[in-house]
Parts: C-alpha cells; sequence; structure tokens
C-alpha cells in the first residue's frame, strides 16, 4: 500500500482519460443546451407546461412543479413530490426546456410506478453520502498509518475506505441506467402527448443524450479511481 515513487503517484495516469472524458461531456451537454434553448418548440409550450402535461397524463396530479435558481439545476425531489425547475427551463418555450422538464417528469414517473432501481437509488442515498464523505479520509489515515510502520492497522483501514469508495461506485453504476430510462420516458411523453413533432424530437434526443453522458463519465471517473486504489493496495 505504500506509494514509493516520491511525490509523484504513476496511478494518476490512469485518471486522465476520464478527465478528459468528463470535460467532453460537460462541453458536449453545455453545448447542446445552449443550441436547442434558443431553438422554441413548435408548440409554444414552456418547461412547466410540458411538465404539468406530462405529470397530469400520467396520474400524478399531487406533484408540484416549481422554480428553483440557477442553470440546468433541474431535478425531481421524491421526497416531497416536487419537481424544480431552472428560471429558463421553467419559462422557455424552447426544445431544450420541453426535454428537460420531460426528463424530471419522466423521474416522477419512475417514483409513482415504482421503477426498482430508482427505489434502490433512493433508499442508498443517505448512506452512500455518509461513506462517500468518510472514503478518502480513510484512504489518507491507512496510508499515514502504514507508513508509520503499522502496515497491518494502516491496510484495514486503507481497505475500509476502499469499501466506502466501492459503494460510491455502486451508486454511480445504478443512477446510469436510472437516467437513461427517464429520457426514454421522456421523449415516448413529449411524442405520445404531441408536444413535440416529429422533426423537433431528433433535438430532444441531442439534449437528453448528451446530459447522458456526463452521467456515463461520472462512472467511468468512479471506476477508474477505484481500479487506482486497488492498484496502490496491492503494492503491498
Amino acid at each position: 500500500m505504500m506509494i514509493p515513487y516520491g511525490m509523484f503517484d504513476p496511478t494518476v495516469i490512469l485518471l486522465v482519460p476520464a478527465i478528459l472524458f468528463t470535460m467532453y461531456a460537460q462541453g458536449k451537454v453545455n453545448h447542446a443546451y445552449k443550441k436547442f434553448a434558443r431553438i422554441p418548440n413548435r408548440r409554444r409550450v414552456t418547461g412547466a407546461q410540458a411538465a404539468r402535461r406530462v405529470l397530469d397524463a400520467n396520474g400524478l396530479q399531487n406533484v408540484r412543479i416549481e422554480m428553483t435558481g440557477g442553470t440546468l439545476t433541474d431535478h425531481y425531489d421524491p421526497r416531497g413530490r416536487v419537481m424544480r425547475l431552472s428560471p429558463q427551463v421553467y419559462n422557455d418555450a424552447s426544445i431544450a426546456a420541453v426535454s428537460i422538464a420531460a426528463h424530471e417528469s419522466g423521474h416522477a414517473i419512475q417514483h409513482g410506478r415504482g421503477y426498482a432501481l430508482l427505489t434502490f437509488r433512493n433508499a442508498i442515498v443517505p448512506l452512500v453520502n455518509l461513506m462517500s464523505t468518510l472514503s478518502w479520509p480513510l484512504l489518507i489515515i491507512g496510508i499515514a498509518v502504514g507508513a508509520a510502520g503499522r502496515a497491518s492497522t494502516g491496510n484495514l483501514i486503507f481497505d475500509l475506505g476502499v469499501i466506502f469508495f466501492a459503494a460510491v461506485v455502486l451508486f454511480h453504476l445504478v443512477t446510469l441506467p436510472v437516467e437513461l430510462n427517464a429520457s426514454s420516458r421522456a421523449i415516448a411523453q413529449l411524442q405520445g402527448l404531441g408536444l413535440i413533432g416529429a422533426d423537433e424530437t431528433k433535438g430532444a434526443k441531442k439534449v437528453l443524450s448528451a446530459a447522458a453522458m456526463t452521467y456515463v463519465a461520472a462512472l467511468a471517473a468512479a471506476v477508474m479511481n477505484l481500479i487506482r486504489l486497488l492498484l496502490i493496495r496491492e503494492r503491498d
């Protein structure tokens, strides 16, 4: 577990592709959002109106829609059964706005129908948040204790940090299909309710696929970090 390479840890190289992929994914989602935020949808339906239509059509009249601050801060809160949309999505009648609003509506539909992966993800959120907070301190303490000559104890603490970080990887692994499913539901709802035309579907899919890529990047980064930690552990 000791790092015998002075100030440079060669396993950091493993993170470079993940970092570049994350930057690419973020750039792609920003580009797609800005492009289709400038293109009005033919129905002139705002994001809030689209979300309300989708929710009501699926028997979710009890889900509130609120405006929240920031950009691309849109999310569905299952605890309060409330959807929070950023000002641009809430008020704008663009292809991007209705796409994002429908995606969050997809999460509300998942919640309302007891979608298993979403239920599992929501259940582990508090535990994963705690384990994520503790993982890196445990890893650092484990290395420090091992370097102080107490290898067995250091390894034990380090291993616990790895296990905690593995829970973070599991969370990202579960999150990806949840997000992809919400996007699939969004496109189906937009088309089924006539909120976008056939020629607008391509733009909606580009917005949602770009957003999905950020979750792929997050999973890739988490996996590479876990591999790196396992390689460090094997040095002992």
